[in-house]
């Protein structure tokens, strides 16, 4: 795992904006819709989110999955978790939520109520389900929040 990354280069929103793509299209194919927001950003909209980064790379630098989020008053908010399609099952999206974590002592996170994976991971990692909603007409989600021990 990198450090925290305000500013991002050029080439890292390039490869940010791939996976996030290639990833929310395997979300969109679990949960049958593809209206997920993220799916009809461009690289600059990505940039405006003024997230801050997390990124797993491979020995070669190349960027194998992301966590961007805000934190404030001590409570993470994690924006979207982006695994390459092509380096799921390998745990790498579990390192970056745990490494996210260790900015805060609370966190809140959305996924596809039907994201099942998603869902899997942030339950086993103790994130508590508080409820679901509609964003979009027949578009659900389905909200965690964890706190530290």
């Amino acid at each position: 795992m990198e450090p925290r990354s305000p500013a991002l280069a050029d080439a890292d929103v390039a490869a940010l904006f791939r996976i996030q793509r290639d990833a929310y299209q395997v979300e969109a194919a679990l949960i049958g819709d593809d209206r997920i927001p993220a799916l009809s950003e461009t690289e600059a909209d990505l940039l405006a989110a003024d997230l801050s980064w997390i990124m797993d790379r491979d020995s070669a630098g190349t960027i194998r999955g992301a966590v961007g989020f805000r934190v404030e008053d001590d409570e993470v908010d994690i924006d979207r978790l982006i695994v390459d399609p092509r380096c799921h099952r390998r745990g790498i999206g579990r390192r970056l939520v745990l490494d996210v974590l260790t900015n805060g002592s609370r966190a809140l996170v959305s996924t596809g109520l039907l994201n099942k994976p998603a869902r899997s991971l942030y339950e086993g990692l103790a994130f508590t389900h508080v409820g679901d909603r509609e964003v979009l007409p027949g578009l659900w989600v389905s909200d965690y929040r964890w706190s530290r021990p």
